[in-house]
């Protein structure tokens, strides 16, 4: 096939994507950078290519037809595809370029620059861009070829195919106001969180569903009187000294321990849910993931995320 051929046709399927994504012809176009008539024409030139109907069309984009569906996904793939021959390329010629795109979880967010900083250091002609997405969105993302990896819990049976790279296990921790009735307790219990005013992370976010769980299995349940989908809103609440919360170890990472504030453990298993990244399970993988990989097995996230636990555990028995 010409070379002109073929950039016709990546356009073409840039053109599917772009319009699968945004679902509207108008928003498609202007994503791609052309007008609506040409994205258009070049979608009608693909269905009289591949002799298949692709679009469903109305009065407005009504969505894609079964064969446009797989088309879809050739076109995710061959787009992919052809951005890792790019990288793997330019790799070859003595640097990584091009933009890693990364998903998390809202709750690994505060400890992704661990990993993003040495990555840049390293591939200081790389880009990298960073979405917070629900583990659901992750999958799907993963999936259609909008991300290179992700961290998020990996017990999650949503995820499909994907390879797994561990990176620490969540670790429980009350912080509670110095002068609250757990200040002082060496490990405090769920049931004696369960009756402290409480600030909590929303039911749809995963963390706040696998600390209910350790809560009904201390026989409570908690009722805060705040919740929130995001830690920055749990933490804004902690500067009057009246809430607690529960929050992952690894939190402290950004977030450390506010003024006024005591971070007491909680009785918890002994292994916590794990976190870590996961790429699509394909073959070669993405360059630019396997160097985010890399970085994370050299990185020591496990280690530098508990070495921050006892220096904060150490100074609130200090301040006992």
């Amino acid at each position: 096939m010409e070379a002109g051929l073929i950039a016709m046709l990546l356009r073409q399927l840039e053109y599917l994507v772009s319009l699968a994504r945004e679902r509207h012809f108008a928003r498609a176009a202007d994503a791609c950078y052309v007008s609506q008539p040409s994205l258009s024409a070049a979608i009608r030139k693909l269905e009289q290519e591949l002799d298949v109907p692709i679009v469903r069309r109305g009065r407005r984009y009504e969505g894609l037809t079964p064969e446009g569906e797989r088309v879809l996904l050739w076109a995710q793939r061959i787009l992919a595809e052809q951005q890792s021959l790019k990288h793997e390329l330019s790799m070859m010629r003595g640097g990584l370029t091009g933009t890693l795109r990364l998903g998390a979880i809202p709750t690994a967010m505060p400890v992704v620059s661990l990993l993003t900083t040495p990555f840049c250091a390293k591939h200081s002609q790389a880009r990298v861009t960073i979405e917070s997405l629900s583990s659901r969105d992750i999958t799907q993302k993963l999936a259609e070829f909008e991300l290179d990896v992700a961290m998020t819990y990996l017990d999650d049976d949503t995820l499909g195919q994907v390879r797994k790279t561990p990176l620490y296990e969540e670790r429980y921790l009350l912080l509670t106001p110095e002068d609250g009735d757990l200040a002082e307790l060496p490990v405090a219990t769920w049931a004696q969180v369960s009756e402290q005013p409480l600030c909590l992370l929303s039911p749809q976010m995963r963390n706040r569903r696998i600390m209910n769980g350790y809560f009904t299995d201390d026989g409570v349940t908690a009722t805060p009187a705040i919740e929130s989908d995001t830690v920055s809103g749990l933490y804004s609440h902690l500067r009057g000294n009246h809430w607690s919360t529960v929050i992952s170890h690894a939190w402290l990472h950004m977030f450390g321990v506010p003024a006024g504030m005591k971070v007491v453990p909680l009785k918890s298993p002994a292994h916590g849910p794990r976190v870590g990244l996961v790429i699509a399970a394909r073959s070669p993988e993405p360059v630019l993931a396997r160097a985010l990989l890399d970085v994370a097995r050299q990185a020591g996230v496990h280690t530098a995320l508990d070495e921050l636990l006892d220096v904060h555990l150490m100074g609130s028995q200090l301040a006992r």
